[in-house]
């Protein structure tokens, strides 16, 4: 995770400690001057209360503003939501694929316990409880509906303010285009851009590392932590190759690098240094690499090393050609190996004879925020918390049929990784959130990525890298 990940994760430990110390003084001066039975039962309830309202990882306030900045060429308008919640513009809606609407909402006082929504057609997105601030719906898909002016916006459990804006961008269909997906790990391509590549008739997926870390459920098959992690790596370096095929993507187009899981930081530090797994005691990627469809710089020597991952990519730019790549964002998503994988990409676009025409950056983790998309599966993708402003991309949402959601799903459902029940502690919150908080979860699978990335958009920000 980035540095200010971890300065937002010092922060919110160092106040639930005081939160506690705070708790502890309080319950221990009623144990001695009230009654010591009611120590056992307020220990009880504010587990409870925990559980349901104060377990989200939300390192902002929710009264605090999104910062957003459009691209250069946006159509931006004024619009207005009547009493009755008919959405109006102050002329006709400019042509265009992607549309957000800015608006100020506010959270009832039901609103602070249970997750308030927005009701747009047949559409509902969640944000924060207690939410007081600007926040930007995403209307892609309903712009037939907006025209013929039968488009209504509602809150649920918070107030709409009438005064909002739109913003229209118009992009072209990526899905026609070749396209090369980075994945850091295996299932990145499936959560982040499944309906993308399923759709796109030259579609190339690159997984940069086997996925071998946190191993230990394989303990239980009687094998040592380096052991299963090592059979952790193997299952998920075949998902990175054999699960892409039910999006379309035959095994030709599908390449599996076979670095080291949060190594790809230190690589970058040092790029001549081989840095090999930390659990499986590995150190040569080539025991994942018999089935890739060619061959690669690293194959010779097999080092896990910086140089080689940028001469891969290299390679896998100048073989598939593509006009477009898409890789994590760099400022959005913390994770070390998202971070390290789009850094790697752009090392390699710089010393390649191939240049793609435009970057399609996704988002599966968030620094400020762990349930966002926020809601419920199937749901649209509102944008992100961007409490610092971000740099100003386009944006492309494409919508997901009901079938390709359901096609994602299955997908999801195939890796290793997001297979197997939670552990306790998190199924016993779930149900205290599904009774106290409202909360729901898919049919389709218990991870918690099924509930965020089976939607009826996927969200990408586009960058042309010719500029």
């Amino acid at each position: 995770m980035s540095e200010r990940k971890q300065r937002l994760l010092k922060a919110h430990r160092r106040n639930k400690r005081i939160a506690l110390l705070v708790a502890l003084l309080v319950l221990i001066l009623i144990g001695v001057l009230v009654a010591w039975w009611w120590v056992p039962v307020l220990l009880a309830l504010g587990w409870v209360a925990h559980e349901a309202w104060f377990a989200d990882h939300l390192f902002y306030r929710p009264n605090d503003d999104y910062q957003y900045e459009f691209a250069f060429g946006t159509s931006i308008q004024d619009a207005r939501i009547d009493a009755q919640g008919l959405l109006t513009l102050d002329r006709p809606a400019a042509a265009g694929d992607t549309l957000v609407l800015e608006v100020r909402l506010r959270a009832t006082w039901f609103g602070r316990w249970v997750d308030p929504a927005v009701l747009m057609g047949d559409d509902r997105q969640e944000f924060e409880r207690g939410v007081r601030g600007r926040r930007y719906l995403n209307l892609s898909g309903q712009a037939d509906a907006l025209a013929a002016g039968n488009l209504k916006v509602r809150g649920y459990l918070c107030r709409v303010a009438p005064e909002a804006r739109l913003f229209v961008q118009a992009n072209e269909d990526f899905a026609q285009r070749r396209v090369m997906i980075v994945a850091p790990h295996a299932d990145d391509a499936e959560l982040a851009a499944f309906g993308l590549y399923s759709r796109c008739a030259q579609a190339s997926i690159v997984t940069l590392t086997q996925g071998e870390i946190e191993a230990e459920e394989y303990q239980r098959l009687g094998l040592s932590l380096s052991q299963a992690a090592e059979l952790k790596g193997r299952l998920r370096s075949w998902d990175s190759l054999a699960v892409p095929l039910w999006g379309g993507v035959d095994a030709s187009r599908c390449v599996q690098l076979g670095y080291y899981c949060l190594q790809l930081k230190p690589m970058a530090a040092q790029p001549a240094q081989a840095f090999g797994s930390r659990e499986s005691q590995q150190s040569d990627i080539r025991t994942v690499r018999q089935h890739n469809p060619l061959t690669l710089p690293a194959d010779v020597d097999g080092q896990p090393t910086w140089h080689n991952l940028v001469a891969d990519l290299k390679a896998l730019l100048e073989h598939y050609r593509p006009e477009v790549v898409v890789t994590p964002h760099p400022q959005l998503d913390p994770h070390a190996d998202h971070i390290a994988s789009t850094q790697a990409l752009f090392a390699a676009i710089a010393i390649s004879s191939w240049k793609p025409r435009q970057a399609l950056f996704y988002a599966n983790h968030l620094h400020d925020n762990d349930r966002w998309p926020m809601g419920r599966a199937g749901a649209g993708v509102a944008l992100p918390p961007a409490i610092e402003a971000l740099p100003a991309d386009r944006l492309w949402s494409p919508m997901l049929s009901t079938a390709t959601q359901l096609n994602k799903a299955m997908a999801l459902g195939m890796q290793h990784d997001l297979q197997g029940r939670p552990a306790l502690k998190k199924r016993m919150r779930r149900c205290i959130q599904y009774w106290l908080a409202g909360r729901r979860w898919p049919a389709t699978g218990e991870d918690e990525f099924f509930r965020k990335a089976v939607r009826r958009h996927e969200l990408f920000w586009v960058r042309d890298l010719n500029d």
